[in-house]
């Protein structure tokens, strides 16, 4: 299963990378919204894990296009940010995410689940 990983934070990407390789995913890092939005069509992914606050194009505007794209739309998109305000999460929402996950509030291992979780149902829709 592959995973793109739309996060600006050098760090944070490879902290994340690191753990979602371990529980077994494959994983493609993009660090603005151009490049996740370039990925996406290139790597064709299983899954967006896609952060808010990126330089060139913010997480909003990348979602929005995503969803836009006849060949994109269809995959899951979980946001993983750090903005926690109830108008970021509705407005990510009417955009067309999946979910919506504040870093600080999960751990890895309950990243990594909610993934297997939003995999499973993909599977199940083909």
């Amino acid at each position: 299963m592959k995973i793109l990983l739309a996060e600006d934070d050098k760090f944070i990407s490879r902290a994340y990378k690191d753990g979602f390789t371990r529980a077994g995913f494959d994983v493609v890092l993009a660090f603005d919204g151009n490049e996740a939005l370039e990925k996406a069509v290139t790597e064709k992914p299983d899954l967006i894990l896609l952060d808010l606050v990126m330089p060139s194009k913010n997480g909003f505007e990348a979602l929005g296009e995503l969803k836009m794209d006849k060949n994109l739309k269809k995959i899951p998109v979980i946001v993983l940010s750090n903005l926690g305000q109830e108008s970021d999460v509705e407005r990510a929402q009417e955009l067309g995410a999946a979910d919506y996950m504040i870093k600080a509030d999960f751990s890895m291992q309950e990243v990594v689940g909610k993934i297997k979780e939003y995999i499973v149902k993909a599977s199940i829709k083909k």
